[in-house]
């Protein structure tokens, strides 16, 4: 039996164009096998990974777009959503945690530019960072621009003055997904920010604050706390701006978490978050 999806307050009125927009960090999920040197030396290899039961959950997620994260490549990602019903984007960045998205086949997909931009290290630096895929979705009525991202780690609810630990890095990074949203906000098109920014936004967040200021958006996480680790805040967010604000169903955030609430060995430690879009 699969776990259930803990629903945040109730669910909306349905559409004939609902679409259900989630992110998942998948965890290292690699084919590689222990010991490769790609892989640090505390992360199991793909012959620990449970790929029968990380598919059964995608399949019981049942979402029309997922975002995804920390996954090396298209090729083990479509060992966990079947390319039967999803295609698969990916940024070609090289290195093992990449961001992708899969999207149902009857749904088209503009690849746009990959930013880049979001990898802040520099070239020499032994660790390089994550590009965000920039993708448009789109059915016969409406399109959404969206940004996949997996922002650096270590800064989880620090102040704006930080300047030790990933704080300077990752301000930078929100820095330059803020100028990705401004361009989006100038545009005038719909978009959403979706992916694990390993902080912990709220609206009280300066961070939060900071973005709102310049770029209004909608934290479909806000006021909420994660039940996939037993009640702490959100690090992986859904931010929707423009007319994706107003798609929003009412009360539609979701946890999809893992049977028993735990976390068994193969899987994910992190749980889907999902929102629902009425999109016109």
């Amino acid at each position: 039996m699969l776990a259930g999806l803990i629903g945040i307050g109730s669910m909306g009125t349905a559409s004939a164009h609902i679409l259900k927009l989630s992110t998942w960090n998948m965890d290292w999920l690699t084919l590689r096998p222990s010991g490769d040197e790609a892989l640090p030396d505390d992360v199991p290899g793909g012959e620990h990974r449970n790929f029968s039961k990380l598919a059964a959950y995608a399949r019981h997620l049942d979402s029309d777009v997922v975002a995804f994260e920390e996954v090396d490549g298209p090729i083990v990602a479509s060992r966990v959503f079947s390319p039967k019903t999803y295609q698969i984007v990916m940024t070609p960045d090289a290195v093992v945690q990449r961001v992708g998205v899969a999207v149902r086949r009857d749904l088209r997909v503009t690849v746009n530019e990959e930013l880049s931009a979001l990898n802040v290290a520099a070239p020499s630096a032994p660790h390089q960072l994550r590009g965000g895929l920039d993708v448009t979705i789109s059915d016969a009525h409406a399109s959404l621009r969206l940004l996949v991202v997996h922002l650096k780690t270590g800064c989880w609810d620090q102040p704006l003055n930080q300047r030790q630990h990933s704080c300077p890095t990752l301000y930078q990074q929100v820095r330059v997904m803020q100028d990705w949203m401004l361009e989006r906000q100038d545009e005038g098109e719909a978009y959403a920010v979706l992916g694990d920014f390993n902080r912990r936004l709220t609206l009280h967040d300066p961070l939060m604050q900071q973005i709102e200021t310049e770029t209004p958006v909608t934290l479909t996480t806000a006021g909420k706390a994660s039940p996939c680790w037993g009640g702490e805040y959100f690090i992986d967010h859904i931010l929707l701006g423009n007319a994706a604000r107003n798609w929003l169903v009412p009360d539609s955030l979701r946890v999809m978490t893992y049977r028993n609430d735990t976390i068994p060995a193969g899987l994910s430690d992190h749980c889907p978050v999902s929102v629902r879009l009425d999109m016109p």
